[in-house]
């Protein structure tokens, strides 16, 4: 098995929970060790994008315990044949039917604009995506959508009714804070989440004597480790500015001369 494909699985899930309790969200998180068992070799995870590939890690992670009995997961549902939606998983935890969605995120505190709510100012890297935004989609959309009349046809082959399920969450996420303001209170979110910081290109400059190494997209799961090909900064900056250039943020992981390293993202805005 690749070694990233290990690495990948095991910094998904050593990633914390964004909130805890209800605080957040009505629909409460379910349980998952933050130090999992490593893959089973048999265990294949090719071609995912980011997201579809932490929900594969969590249904592996959620197959392998002993009181978790696995209906299905991804389950389309479609009305005339057009996709009205799809339920991420159904299984019976402990002989309960549960609904599970799930969600792998990266929020960076947005500075930039003002915000009516704490939850409001974390947005994606690229200022595209927002906790808001996702936390109404799960709420209006992803978690009524149980409860339509066309997903009780779905659940009637597998004996299921939806006021029976009990609906839970999985939502994981790294959190990013501005580099100069990294004392930041995240509350009502988990202050175990923050991964690390964001800065502009110009800011990276006082990291010009540390070792630099960008991970692919599917790589910002990993934990930094130093097992990789550093590069020095004369070569990092353009592979960074082209990035930025592009109204894309990568990520990138800094190893400083004491050879702690810190993972951040370098930002287009």
């Amino acid at each position: 098995m690749d070694p990233r494909t290990q690495q990948r699985y095991l910094g998904c899930l050593a990633t914390p929970p964004l909130w805890e309790g209800t605080t957040v969200s009505p629909f409460r998180q379910i349980a998952l060790s933050l130090s999992p068992e490593p893959l089973a070799e048999q265990a294949s995870f090719d071609q995912h994008r980011l997201g579809k590939l932490a929900e594969a890690f969590v249904f592996n992670a959620l197959k392998k315990r002993p009181s978790v009995s696995w209906i299905c997961d991804n389950l389309q549902i479609q009305q005339d044949k057009r996709t009205v939606g799809e339920i991420d998983a159904l299984f019976y935890l402990e002989g309960q039917p549960v609904h599970l969605e799930v969600a792998y995120k990266f929020y960076l505190f947005d500075t930039l604009e003002k915000h009516e709510t704490p939850l409001g100012a974390w947005i994606g890297p690229n200022r595209k995506d927002r906790l808001v935004q996702k936390l109404k989609k799960l709420h209006r959309k992803q978690f009524p959508l149980l409860h339509s009349e066309v997903t009780s046809t779905y659940l009637r082959p597998y004996g299921l009714v939806a006021g029976a399920l009990e609906q839970r969450l999985c939502f994981k996420a790294q959190l990013f804070l501005p580099y100069q303001q990294q004392e930041l209170d995240v509350a009502p979110l988990n202050q175990d989440c923050i991964a690390g910081c964001y800065l502009t290109l110009p800011e990276l400059e006082a990291f010009r004597n540390a070792a630099f190494f960008i991970p692919q997209k599917p790589d910002w799961l990993i934990s930094p480790h130093p097992k990789v090909q550093w590069l020095p900064y004369p070569e990092a900056r353009p592979i960074l500015k082209t990035e930025t250039d592009q109204k894309r943020s990568p990520m990138v992981w800094v190893r400083q001369n004491s050879g702690k390293i810190i993972r951040c993202f370098v930002v287009f805005w």
